[in-house]
């Protein structure tokens, strides 16, 4: 019998030249950006530098995975929340007009996480429909388990549910003992330790004993599952083809682990992300998973996308110095074609409300140009620094928005000191006189209510003496009433009855919230901005204006009722930006914070905070700060620029000093 040879042809994945695509790549995307989407054939790791188009990348890539055959499902695409690969793969979709790249397996660590235990929960002693416990609901079993503890009594009071749930949220995703993270973050809880630690070890009992996960469980059960059963790791991991996870600076020790364990045997992992921009470790977030990648796969590929769309090149030669101080670093310039542009401004200020109405002022300027307001943003590394500029925005009418804390009156402990001052300035105010009350141990509701009867029924005075309530009244009731009493014959400036209410509440507040010692700095905040006012009346009323986003119809204009600018802190700006933008209070000892100046890592941190400020802005940037700022927690006197700013060579920005008409 004749035999016949036949030949199978080579398939033709990974050829990308014998190929006819949908898609121009070589036309839609940069040299670097091509090299991205092409290098399938080894690990990848991406230093994308801000706004080098990272995200049109990972999509372009996905597009090209597909179209280069295979099952879509055997792609993963993690991410750090769902909406984002939703979208990315959206995109990818409409680019290839077909709907084969919304298949891809895209989602988050966590959804991966849920996805695979539920297959395998069984190897870990769990069954497969275990219940996932949201944060709050995590809280209310630590809660439930905390009661029946009965810890001893000391000094110090026990840990409230939400702080317990921290601390053993911080070691899970950090991999630390717990007793570390109790010595350096709550350290007035040491003497609690052994029952934080036992009260732990019930709550892993309960949740195994129920079948419940809460989100650490999620990604630790993940780590054990893939680390300790090699055969099952190689089946998971077996499922994808490819591996890519986006802004992997910001995952935590956990999902560095994770993500290792994937990709070990095939090395078909590409991870991007920007070391510049790793400001995220009060998360968990671990910044040296970026540069442990090349250890982790030694074959791997490093690109670095460093052309900018985003910023003119005036920007971009200032923000590269700003970065080129960091210690560890990937080197890189960014660059751009846009023209070079105004140079950055830095703007030193008499006091923080000239820094304030600096700030206002310069915006109207912008609007009155032609800028939105939409494309204005007003950045500050904490919270607490805008609330002097929030009431001069109020003033000017200028509608805003704010993003990372809360505004000034909408913060617990600053309404519970207007709270004191409002009674103080009117007496016969109720509602007051409620929060004040069931601030005090011993007061609850029903208790606050009598005594609220009794003060009313001797109305038409505004004194208020403790004996006025006789009975069966707290004597915090009596002293409070006597505070009260007391500040209001007082005739002295805003800022004397401020700090006489700061030094009655404080020990409340402490008693009330485990984390005062970061809410005094809102005090303090409060307390510079009352300095300013000569009458409390006044300040008051400042302080009860409508939100400015409830009166943005005021501008008249009919094309304005939409615009708003953005105040915001900087790790909530991040991955956006604007046309103008203002960094404020780049104070050395605000930004970076006196705190970090002590610990190496905490500083480097700060630098990349101000690197990723710097980056948000298109064609503007500002940056101002107050001078001779005296911080009353330390009592030092802040006088100098930001040092991450001091570093920057005097032609790469333009000084600009404030007169006054």
């Amino acid at each position: 019998m004749d035999t016949k040879k036949y030949t199978i042809k080579k398939d033709v994945v990974g050829e990308p030249e014998r190929r006819v695509f949908k898609i121009n790549y070589e036309r839609d995307l940069n040299p670097d950006q091509l090299e991205v989407v092409r290098t399938i054939d080894r690990p990848v790791l991406v230093i994308a530098g801000a706004g080098t188009g990272k995200t049109k990348t990972l999509i372009y890539r996905v597009a090209y995975l597909v179209e280069l055959g295979g099952n879509p499902q055997s792609i993963l695409l993690l991410t750090f929340t769902r909406k984002a690969a939703n979208e990315m793969l959206k995109r990818a979709a409409a680019l290839l007009k077909s709907t084969s790249a919304e298949q891809v397996s895209g989602g988050t660590f966590h959804s991966f996480a849920n996805m695979t235990l539920r297959q395998y929960a069984k190897v870990l002693g769990y069954g497969e429909q275990f219940t996932i416990l949201d944060d709050s609901d995590a809280a209310d079993v630590v809660n439930l388990l905390r009661t029946r503890l009965k810890p001893e009594k000391k000094a110090q009071r026990f840990p409230k549910k939400e702080t317990l749930v921290d601390i053993y949220s911080r070691a899970e995703n950090t991999l630390t003992k717990i007793e570390e993270i109790v010595f350096k973050e709550y350290p007035r809880f040491i003497e609690q330790i052994d029952d934080i630690l036992s009260l732990k070890h019930q709550f892993d009992d309960y949740k195994r004993k129920y079948n419940l996960m809460d989100y650490d469980d999620l990604l630790k059960n993940l780590r054990e599952l893939l680390g300790q059963n090699d055969s099952l790791r190689k089946a998971v991991a077996g499922k994808y083809s490819h591996i890519m996870v986006d802004e992997f600076q910001d995952t935590n020790r956990v999902q560095g682990e994770i993500v290792k364990l994937l990709g070990q045997d095939r090395h078909n992992v590409m991870v991007v992300g920007d070391d510049a921009q790793s400001i995220y470790s009060f998360r968990g977030a671990n910044f040296k998973n970026i540069f442990d990648f090349p250890a982790y796969f030694p074959d791997c590929r490093i690109i670095k996308l460093t052309e900018n769309y985003r910023s003119t090149q005036g920007i971009l030669n200032f923000t590269n110095k700003v970065i080129d101080a960091a210690k560890e670093k990937y080197e890189k310039e960014l660059y751009s074609r846009k023209k070079a542009g105004e140079k950055p401004a830095i703007v030193a200020a008499e006091t923080e409300n000239v820094q304030s109405k600096f700030v206002v002022q310069r915006i109207l300027e912008l609007r009155e140009a032609g800028s939105t307001l939409n494309d204005i943003a007003v950045l500050f590394r904490s919270s607490y620094l805008s609330f002097d500029l929030e009431i001069e925005l109020t003033r000017a009418n200028i509608p805003y928005v704010k993003f990372g804390g809360m505004k000034l009156v909408e913060a617990a402990h600053i309404k519970d000191v207007i709270a004191f001052l409002r009674v103080i300035e009117n007496p016969q105010d109720a509602v007051g006189w409620h929060r004040i009350l069931l601030l005090h141990p011993g007061i609850g509701p029903r208790i606050a209510e009598k005594v609220l009867d009794r003060l009313t029924r001797r109305t038409g005075s505004a004194e208020m003496k403790g004996e006025e309530i006789e009975g069966d009244i707290p004597s915090s009731a009596h002293d409070l009433i006597s505070f009260i009493a007391g500040e209001g014959k007082k005739s002295v400036q805003p800022i004397d009855k401020v700090e006489s209410v700061l030094r009655y509440y404080k020990p409340l507040m402490q008693s009330k919230y485990d984390d005062y010692p970061k809410r005094e700095k809102d005090l303090e905040m409060f307390a510079s901005i009352a300095e300013r006012y000569r009458s409390l009346q006044n300040f008051l009323a400042d302080l009860a204006l409508e939100p400015p986003t409830e009166s943005v119809v005021d501008l008249g204009e009919k094309d304005r009722k939409e615009e708003q600018i953005t105040i915001s802190t900087v790790h909530s700006a991040k991955g956006l930006e604007w046309n103008s933008v203002f960094v404020i209070w780049a104070l050395d000892g605000k930004f970076p914070t006196m705190y970090a100046t002590d610990d190496d890592d905490a500083l480097e941190e700060e630098r990349r905070l101000m690197y990723v400020a710097c980056t948000r802005a298109k064609e503007n940037l500002y940056l101002t700060y107050p001078v001779n700022v005296y911080d009353r927690e330390s009592g030092r006197i802040f006088t100098k620029p930001s040092r991450f700013i001091e570093v920057v060579q005097a032609e790469f920005y333009e000084k600009w000093n404030l007169d006054f008409e």
